[in-house]
Order: C-alpha cells, then structure tokens, then sequence
C-alpha cells in the first residue's frame, strides 16, 4: 500500500468520489461498501449504504441519499459523467453485508446484510459493470482501505459468533 496524504472516512450513508490519489477508509456490518475503480484514468469512489432501496416517493426533484443502494447507483452514475465516464468502464468491488445476529430459527438469507449484498450485485449487473469482488456475508465485521491511485482495497474481517446474548432476569 502506498502513502497517501489525504485520507477520507466514510460513515453510513457517505460517498465519495475523486480522481485525487487518497485512501478511502470504512467500517461495515451489515452496511455494503461498493468500490467503483476506472483502470486506465485511475479515478473512483466509494459508498457506504445502510438498506437496498429508499422507502419514500421518489421524485426527480428529491435529493439523493447514501444511505440506500438505489440511491448510490445514480449518484455513481452522476459521478462517472462528470468525468466524462460511463458506469460499465469501471472495475466493481463489493464488501459488507455481513450478518451480526442470530436468532434461533432465523434465516441468514433474510437478514439485512444479505439484502444489501444482493441488491449491491443486481443494480452493479443491471448497469453491466464488471464485478471483480464480493467479500460479503458471514458474521461479523469488515474495515476497509480503498486506494484509488491503484484501485486496491485492503481488507480486515473480523468474525464474531454472530450469536444474541439472552437476558437474565429482563437485564443485560
């Protein structure tokens, strides 16, 4: 991994997008991170969203939030024209989406992590960009460093028995 003299930290719902050689640093649970990597200009950017879709009326006037993956997609895709790019010229990378808890009888495919990562794979398909990665699923959670000068990502997955702890006598 190279230096870099300017670092960015994402907290759900952020995004950033540059053709400055930074690092771009994040922590996820169930929240997915998408890198979007362009090879031969080296630029891009990262999301860090929270739920697949955005529960209101959409509108065109209504501002775009980072806090869902539909959202993202468009504001990657504003990104990608204003650097006079389009979304399948770049390289995609997913992380997250991990399943933190586990209830007894839960189905690991219904939780929310899962959602994400699958949401963040079919609106990556539908705008035909190459997915190179998906480090998604299990329990536990993820950091992660994006670096855009080469388009590599660094990642630590920590794992955690993803098991809730039950309460003695109503207290935790």
């Amino acid at each position: 991994m190279h230096h870099a003299s300017k670092k960015v930290f994402l907290h759900p719902g952020d995004f950033c997008f540059t053709r400055e050689p930074i690092h771009i640093h994040t922590l996820l649970g169930s929240c997915v991170s998408i890198t979007l990597w362009h090879p031969k200009l080296k630029i891009g950017g990262m999301c860090h969203f929270t739920l697949p879709r955005y529960p209101g009326k959409q509108s065109p006037d209504r501002k775009l939030d980072g806090r869902y993956a539909d959202d993202v997609m468009q504001m990657f895709r504003r990104e990608a024209s204003r650097c006079g790019t389009r979304l399948p010229e770049y390289e995609a990378k997913i992380f997250g989406g991990g399943n933190m808890m586990r209830s007894e009888g839960e189905n690991v495919e219904d939780s929310i992590g899962s959602k994400n990562a699958a949401t963040a794979m079919q609106l990556l398909m539908q705008e035909n960009v190459d997915i190179l990665v998906a480090h998604v699923g299990e329990f536990g959670h993820r950091r992660l460093v994006f670096e855009i000068e080469t388009g590599d990502v660094w990642v630590r997955h920590t794992e955690t028995s993803g098991v809730r702890r039950q309460p003695l006598n109503g207290k935790i």
